[in-house]
């Protein structure tokens, strides 16, 4: 029963952070809709049976089975995700997948989603710099499209340099005047 009520907490205030931080930017739907998946049957089970607290619970499922079902299930739905933008690579003989170019809204919701999925795992040890190093440490594991993957961690750099208020000031103009990267 403990973890049910902690990993209820846990997704909880991961999504009250996330919504927080897409409207300082003027996402509001985005904020609002974020992670509604995570309370579905197929994300909320395996969470609540593989929590831990300090990372995430499909860690755990992963290592137990060898695949996560409640990744599966939630990379599928949730565009903020880089790996729902994947396909096969044009002209590829071999099957060989990449990145798609995001659309803007979702990097932007994908770069709360890192905030505050940093700030929910360190606690209060976190520091601005953790999103940007845990975007740096797996991005040679990941398959996302360059520009994406170059504006996204030009704006993790941005609030590893400036903190939270320049940046989100600076996101919350860029979405204002731009559709694009």
């Amino acid at each position: 029963m403990s973890h049910l009520i902690d990993h209820f907490c846990t997704i909880t205030h991961h999504r009250f952070l996330v919504l927080k931080y897409c409207f300082r930017i003027g996402l509001y739907r985005q904020g609002l809709m974020h992670d509604l998946s995570k309370y579905s049957p197929s994300e909320f089970i395996p969470g609540v049976i593989y929590f831990q607290g300090d990372r995430s619970p499909n860690d755990a499922e992963r290592r137990d089975k060898g695949y996560s079902s409640a990744w599966m299930h939630h990379k599928g739905r949730n565009k903020h995700h880089l790996e729902y933008w994947t396909d096969y690579k044009i002209g590829s003989k071999t099957g060989t997948m990449s990145g798609v170019k995001m659309p803007l809204r979702y990097v932007l919701e994908m770069f709360c989603d890192r905030i505050a999925a940093s700030r929910i795992y360190n606690g209060e040890n976190y520091t601005d710099q953790m999103p940007y190093h845990y975007f740096k440490k797996g991005r040679s594991f990941t398959t996302i499209h360059p520009e994406t993957g170059a504006f996204l961690a030009k704006i993790l750099r941005l609030l590893a340099k400036y903190g939270e208020d320049r940046t989100f000031r600076f996101l919350r103009w860029y979405w204002r005047t731009h559709r694009d990267y």
